[in-house]
């Protein structure tokens, strides 16, 4: 099985994962990254929306598998089979901020728990905090939290990234920005 980093929007699929998705005839992926290969798919390709994230494991070797994004991050990357990197949420978010990608720790939080004092240790490390995020992540009393701790950061929530409807949202810990449905969240000092 190869599984295709498709990137985190249109028009930032590298030429290896095109060639790779252009040669496949059996592709599973979610109707959001199938959106964004489609131009690039054989004719004729038998092409799967993925209904059962947890049957994946027993594709056949032909298989390749879409991962929005990069699969390395929050992505598919813990399937066996070659991985072709994709461009991420992260590696956008950082050059959008100009935040270098070595000061950034990423924590996921889209579909997991909230770690708040693993945030505040990165945070008192000198280090950015890059979350990725969804509508039951407590941004606010996350704020709320690194306020208490004298932990004042910046705070900016980016959505859609790479789409024409991308937003930028800056505020801080003491006024944090909105983040609907699945952000990026950057925390630090940038």
């Amino acid at each position: 099985m190869i599984i295709v980093g498709v990137g985190t929007g249109p028009k930032m699929l590298t030429q290896e994962a095109r060639d790779v998705i252009n040669q496949a005839r059996l592709i599973y992926g979610s109707e959001r990254a199938i959106d964004l290969v489609r131009d690039h798919i054989f004719p004729g390709s038998s092409v799967k929306v993925i209904e059962d994230y947890g049957k994946l494991a027993s594709l056949p070797e032909v298989a390749v598998v879409l991962s929005t994004g990069d699969p390395m991050l929050s992505g598919l990357g813990y399937l066996k089979g070659r991985v072709i990197p994709g461009i991420s949420s992260m590696q956008v978010a950082c050059a959008r901020l100009k935040v270098s990608l070595l000061k950034v720790v990423p924590i996921t939080v889209h579909g997991r728990s909230l770690d708040m004092t693993a945030i505040a240790f990165e945070l008192r490390r000198e280090r950015c905090v890059f979350l990725l995020t969804d509508d039951s992540t407590d941004l606010e009393g996350l704020c709320r939290y690194l306020e208490s701790q004298g932990l004042q950061r910046a705070v900016v929530s980016l959505t859609d990234l790479g789409y024409p409807e991308e937003k930028i949202a800056r505020g801080s810990t003491a006024s944090p920005p909105q983040a609907p449905g699945l952000s990026c969240v950057l925390i630090g000092e940038f």
